[in-house]
């Protein structure tokens, strides 16, 4: 089952996007939801993590934007979102939404998700 990503684009430092994570075939709400990103010429690196009702419910923000990027999901909508306020050059990168039943402990590995899709291009530039 395949996500799908969306709300990219170019925006100038400081700021604001909301990426959408929609899927049509898996209940989202059922899963745990997370969001990488990947720079070019960088390793992928996980940027938020949202557990499923089942697992607590409990977000997670990686050092590097917490204070600045906000989860949330809506329920009726079957989607995720990724509000990025404040935005930073170094945030460009393509940014993935991704969902599954990891671990507590393996939730900021990537290959532990079994769902994802093809990403979305946010760019951050004057």
């Amino acid at each position: 089952v395949q996500l799908q990503a969306s709300g990219g684009g170019l925006v100038q430092p400081g700021g604001s996007l909301r990426l959408s994570c929609t899927s049509s075939g898996l209940n989202l709400n059922s899963y745990t939801v997370a969001w990488f990103r990947q720079a070019p010429g960088k390793e992928r690196e996980g940027v938020s993590v949202h557990r499923s009702r089942y697992s607590g419910g409990r977000i997670y923000y990686s050092d590097s934007v917490k204070g600045r990027f906000t989860v949330s999901r809506d329920s009726a909508k079957n989607t995720a979102y990724l509000q990025m306020n404040n935005l930073k050059p170094d945030d460009t990168a393509v940014y993935y939404c991704v969902a599954g039943v990891p671990i507590l402990s393996a939730q900021w590995e990537f290959r532990n998700y079994r769902h994802w899709g093809q990403g979305t291009q946010v760019t951050v530039s004057s």
